[in-house]
């Protein structure tokens, strides 16, 4: 009781100071701890609301070089010239010249022009026989100056002359008796449809010899005189009498063209340089056979 008495005697005011205090100090304690506990959970929701690309990527470390990608050559950048091998130089010029030429590299005798003398033998024959059959008649040799010419194979209606090369062989002049002509190819204008008004090239390729060509050495052979094309220019000129089998009523002037006959061969040596040749062969008309030797220089 006497302890009780004591309190109240406290003067007024200094109980409401007492409590004033009292009050201020609870208010202090409870905003220093929501002031932490705030801040801390304000920057863990800013953390996890940013996005992720708005953090900065980590530095290398100082130590460790930074090695920059080599940067990979563009279409257009010009690009430093390899140094190929002379054997392969070679090799791909020879394939080329083969496959240009047929395999034998003839394409270096395209444009060779040939002079010199073909010596021949001829030996004619008629059927004036009691029973018709075919016989000897005479003989003669005589020699001519002769033409070789040898060109790029030729094309027409869409084909091409499947030779290593084009040939042209003269004896002679064309209406001149014992002359002789070879052609290996033609390029034959003809209607430009046929006769069931079908449209056709007109222009016809037309292949008389099969010519094959390897290491200097000529193998040539008449496969096709194209008479049924009424095409005939492999040719032998001899004079023909004015009625078969009377010699005695003398023979017509100059040459008369006898058609080759299928079989016909040119061969022999045929290079850069020169030519040494030798054919044989006989006219379809069986009248004339003939061999002869032809020598010529390349100009």
């Amino acid at each position: 009781m006497a302890a009780m008495t004591r309190v109240r005697r406290v003067p007024g005011f200094v109980r409401g100071r007492l409590a004033a205090a009292v009050c201020a100090g609870l208010v202090c304690a409870c905003l220093a701890g929501c002031g932490h506990g705030g801040a801390a959970t304000a920057g863990a929701s800013t953390a996890s609301a940013g996005p992720p690309s708005s953090a900065a990527p980590p530095s290398p470390p100082a130590s460790a070089p930074v090695s920059s990608p080599e940067a990979t050559p563009s279409a257009d950048d010009p690009q430093t010239p390899t140094d190929t091998p002379a054997t392969e130089e070679a090799t791909t010029a020879a394939s080329q010249e083969a496959v240009t030429a047929g395999g034998s590299g003839a394409s270096a005798l395209w444009g060779k022009a040939y002079s010199g003398t073909a010596s021949i033998s001829v030996d004619v024959y008629d059927y004036c026989t009691t029973d018709g059959s075919r016989r000897l008649a005479g003989s003669r040799t005589y020699s001519m100056s002769s033409t070789l010419d040898l060109g790029r194979p030729q094309a027409g209606g869409g084909r091409t002359e499947g030779n290593p090369f084009s040939m042209l062989f003269a004896a002679g002049a064309p209406s001149q008796a014992g002359a002789v002509s070879f052609r290996s190819s033609s390029v034959s204008t003809v209607s430009s449809v046929d006769l069931a008004g079908h449209y056709r090239d007109p222009n016809l390729l037309l292949t008389y010899w099969d010519i094959g060509w390897s290491g200097g050495e000529l193998n040539a052979r008449l496969t096709d005189p194209h008479a049924s094309e009424a095409v005939v220019l492999n040719l032998f000129n001899w004079p023909s009498l004015l009625v078969a089998c009377r010699s005695d009523l003398g023979q017509m002037p100059g040459g008369f063209p006898h058609a080759l006959a299928a079989g016909t061969t040119f061969t022999g040596r045929l290079d850069g340089s020169g030519a040494s040749l030798t054919a044989r062969g006989a006219t379809t008309d069986g009248v004339v056979a003939f061999r002869f030797t032809f020598d010529g220089t390349a100009s």
